[in-house]
């Protein structure tokens, strides 16, 4: 199941979420409430829960079910307390895979807040500028392990207040995750970095064909023909938009796709680096402790023990 979904989701264009959009009917504020920081709190199924981007920061915090998270190129799983700071423009989905037949009333508990009044304010409140290099991680998407329920608590204060009350809330809980040490950055690629929306859906022709053929013997001249550019424009473009090099970027492709696989499989690992591309044990072993910090071997067991 987990790969039919990776297919899925890299086939299809992120839609992007509009302020018009975001109405109480969805779980958001009540329509009329002033400030910089947007609540919202969701079940499933529900409408919301799609392939999206929008250009606002995202805190979300899972409170029932399990299932795949997609941040960008990255896949998951996730459980209850699954906690994550998704930066502007980054695409993202939670699918449970498990929900009861009634579904569930909470699922989703969200805050959402723009970019430039937090930048603008800290140059006229020196205070504020602990939280920018959180903000600048969150372009790749975070995971924060082991804080949860403190996040959980902030959040439900920052629902129920309004006003200095609602402001002084949100700026403990940032201050709270600026200084937490547990995490972990997910996507590889901080697809937020587009200058318009002609370069999203111009990178989502090149990231459809590769996404479909990476665990293929897939190169850099195949792709740049398909794009009608030489290989040397077609290496700068990939290099500028997504900061990686072509073979990098496929590399770290494969290694996302292993790690599904070591969580949701227990294929033997030389069957998983066959299959997700590499062509020999050594390199794909190599490349995984580059790109994770372990080795593939460690990295299940510590999968079972976080998703167990």
């Amino acid at each position: 199941m987990g790969h039919v979904m990776r297919y899925k989701t890299a086939n299809r264009s992120p839609e992007i979420e509009h302020d018009y959009q975001r109405t109480s009917t969805l779980g958001y504020d009540p329509e009329g409430l002033l400030g910089c920081i947007r609540c919202l709190e969701h079940g499933a199924p529900h409408p919301l829960i799609r392939w999206h981007y929008h250009e606002d920061y995202e805190l979300h915090l899972i409170v029932e079910s399990s299932g795949k998270v997609f941040v960008g190129d990255y896949i998951g799983g996730f459980e209850p307390g699954h906690l994550v700071l998704t930066g502007p423009r980054l695409p993202h989905n939670w699918i449970s895979t498990h929900l009861p037949a009634q579904g569930v009333e909470v699922r989703d508990v969200v805050l959402q807040f723009s970019d430039q009044p937090i930048r603008q304010a800290s140059q006229w409140i020196p205070e504020l500028r602990e939280v920018l290099s959180l903000l600048d991680r969150a372009r790749h998407g975070i995971e924060f392990i082991g804080c949860s329920e403190e996040a959980r608590q902030y959040l439900a204060r920052i629902r129920h207040s309004s006003g200095m009350l609602r402001f002084a809330a949100f700026l403990e809980l940032f201050s709270v995750l600026a200084h937490h040490t547990d995490y972990r950055l997910l996507s590889n690629l901080a697809l937020q970095s587009y200058e318009d929306d002609a370069t999203l859906q111009s990178f989502n022709k090149i990231m459809d064909y590769i996404t479909e053929q990476y665990t293929q013997d897939i190169t850099l001249t195949e792709v740049a023909k398909r794009m009608n550019m030489t290989e040397s424009r077609f290496s700068r473009y990939f290099r500028r938009v997504t900061g990686n090099t072509f073979t990098d970027f496929v590399n770290r492709l494969r290694v996302n796709r292993a790690c599904q696989l070591l969580m949701d499989t227990d294929q033997y690992i030389s069957t998983i680096c066959y299959d997700v591309g590499f062509n020999n044990v050594a390199n794909f072993n190599r490349r995984f402790l580059e790109l994770k910090g372990t080795t593939p071997r460690d990295y299940r067991r510590q999968g079972q023990e976080r998703f167990s």
